[in-house]
């Protein structure tokens, strides 16, 4: 495997793990609260595990951690791990549009000691 090919498999698992929690905070959002009453509660949740959006987010983790295999046969943990960091990033960044959720100035300074410590974390 060509080393670039290790860094496209983390990236690959980046956005498959950012599309499964961003499915199944639109499905959790779709199906309202959860009920109060114990017996509701788990039946609210088999429906959503039932649900088949969110068995692609399922799936998604899923070959998120295949992704994730086969990009450490190429790379030192210590090196690709503090990368998916960057899955913070991204949601944060996607979930103001995508959920109206607010980019505060200290969600900002947060994702730049992300983004800083990404850097850092995975020299050498």
């Amino acid at each position: 495997m060509r080393p670039w090919i290790a860094y496209a498999l983390i990236v690959l698992n980046i956005l498959l793990t950012v599309y499964a929690q961003f499915v199944v905070k639109w499905q959790v959002m779709q199906a309202g609260g959860l009920p109060a009453a114990p017996e509701h509660k788990l039946q609210f949740m088999v429906r959503l595990l039932l649900n088949p959006w969110i068995i692609t987010a399922y799936v998604a983790a899923f070959a998120a951690s295949l992704t994730w295999m086969a990009a450490m046969t190429k790379l030192d943990l210590s090196h690709a791990y503090p990368m998916t960091a960057l899955t913070f990033v991204v949601v944060v960044l996607c979930s103001a549009p995508l959920f109206g959720e607010a980019i505060t100035p200290l969600k900002m300074a947060g994702l730049l000691l992300i983004i800083v410590g990404i850097f850092i974390g995975s020299q050498g």
